[in-house]
Protein backbone atom coordinates (compact mmCIF):
# COMPACT_ATOMS: atom_id res chain seq x y z
CA UNK A 1 0.00 0.00 0.00
CA UNK A 2 2.80 2.38 0.96
CA UNK A 3 4.73 1.95 -2.95
CA UNK A 4 0.82 2.74 -4.07
CA UNK A 5 0.73 5.72 -2.23
CA UNK A 6 4.38 6.69 -3.10
CA UNK A 7 3.40 5.70 -6.85
CA UNK A 8 0.60 8.11 -6.68
CA UNK A 9 2.50 10.97 -5.09
CA UNK A 10 5.02 11.36 -7.47
CA UNK A 11 2.57 11.07 -10.81
CA UNK A 12 0.53 13.49 -8.86
CA UNK A 13 3.90 15.80 -8.45
CA UNK A 14 4.83 15.40 -11.83
CA UNK A 15 1.30 16.23 -13.30
CA UNK A 16 1.26 19.50 -11.24
CA UNK A 17 4.70 20.16 -12.62
CA UNK A 18 3.45 19.88 -15.89
CA UNK A 19 0.56 22.05 -15.35
CA UNK A 20 2.35 24.76 -13.66
CA UNK A 21 4.99 25.29 -16.89
CA UNK A 22 1.97 25.43 -19.34
CA UNK A 23 2.28 28.25 -21.25
CA UNK A 24 0.38 31.62 -22.07
CA UNK A 25 -1.12 31.21 -25.59
CA UNK A 26 -1.67 35.10 -25.63
CA UNK A 27 1.77 36.03 -24.73
CA UNK A 28 2.70 33.13 -26.77
CA UNK A 29 1.02 34.75 -30.04
CA UNK A 30 2.39 38.03 -29.21
CA UNK A 31 5.90 36.84 -28.70
CA UNK A 32 6.17 34.75 -31.86
CA UNK A 33 6.71 37.39 -34.55
CA UNK A 34 10.14 36.75 -34.70
CA UNK A 35 9.22 33.24 -35.06
CA UNK A 36 7.16 33.67 -38.28
CA UNK A 37 9.30 35.38 -40.36
CA UNK A 38 10.84 31.57 -40.95
CA UNK A 39 7.70 29.44 -39.90
CA UNK A 40 5.05 31.35 -41.51
CA UNK A 41 2.54 33.56 -39.78
CA UNK A 42 0.19 30.65 -39.30
CA UNK A 43 2.68 28.33 -38.05
CA UNK A 44 3.12 26.43 -41.82
CA UNK A 45 6.30 27.05 -42.94
CA UNK A 46 6.49 28.63 -46.09
CA UNK A 47 9.92 28.07 -47.07
CA UNK A 48 10.77 24.45 -48.17
CA UNK A 49 13.26 22.52 -45.41
CA UNK A 50 11.78 24.63 -42.74
CA UNK A 51 9.40 22.72 -39.94
CA UNK A 52 5.19 23.62 -39.40
CA UNK A 53 5.11 24.36 -35.94
CA UNK A 54 1.32 24.90 -36.05
CA UNK A 55 -0.03 22.10 -33.85
CA UNK A 56 3.19 20.67 -32.72
CA UNK A 57 3.17 18.88 -29.49
CA UNK A 58 3.74 21.55 -26.51
CA UNK A 59 6.48 19.70 -24.50
CA UNK A 60 8.42 18.67 -27.56
CA UNK A 61 8.49 22.58 -28.86
CA UNK A 62 9.76 23.22 -25.34
CA UNK A 63 12.14 20.58 -25.51
CA UNK A 64 13.58 21.44 -28.72
CA UNK A 65 13.93 25.09 -28.27
CA UNK A 66 15.72 23.99 -25.13
CA UNK A 67 18.26 21.61 -26.97
CA UNK A 68 18.88 24.77 -28.91
CA UNK A 69 19.68 27.12 -26.37
CA UNK A 70 21.78 24.05 -24.64
CA UNK A 71 23.89 22.85 -28.36
CA UNK A 72 22.40 19.70 -27.79
CA UNK A 73 20.61 20.92 -31.51
CA UNK A 74 23.61 20.75 -34.43
CA UNK A 75 23.73 21.04 -37.91
CA UNK A 76 21.41 23.19 -40.40
CA UNK A 77 20.36 26.06 -39.06
CA UNK A 78 20.68 25.57 -35.33
CA UNK A 79 23.16 28.09 -35.31
CA UNK A 80 19.67 30.70 -36.15
CA UNK A 81 17.67 28.77 -33.91
CA UNK A 82 20.07 28.65 -31.18
CA UNK A 83 20.90 32.96 -31.48
CA UNK A 84 16.81 33.10 -31.61
CA UNK A 85 16.15 30.59 -28.43
CA UNK A 86 18.97 32.42 -26.58
CA UNK A 87 16.78 35.35 -26.30
CA UNK A 88 13.83 33.48 -24.88
CA UNK A 89 13.48 32.90 -21.30
CA UNK A 90 11.72 29.84 -19.63
CA UNK A 91 8.51 31.96 -19.70
CA UNK A 92 8.56 33.01 -23.04
CA UNK A 93 9.79 29.50 -24.20
CA UNK A 94 6.45 27.64 -22.39
CA UNK A 95 4.86 30.71 -23.95
CA UNK A 96 5.26 29.94 -27.72
CA UNK A 97 4.99 26.08 -27.06
CA UNK A 98 1.58 26.80 -25.92
CA UNK A 99 0.40 29.58 -28.86
CA UNK A 100 2.22 27.05 -31.48
CA UNK A 101 0.15 23.88 -29.97
CA UNK A 102 -2.90 25.84 -29.85
CA UNK A 103 -2.83 26.16 -33.60
CA UNK A 104 -5.30 23.33 -35.11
Amino acid sequence: MKKVAFGLAISMTILSAQAMAAGDIEAGKAKAGVCMACHGADGIAMIPGYPNLKGQNEQYLVSSIKAYQTNQRQGGLSGVMKAQADLLSDADIANLAAYYASLK
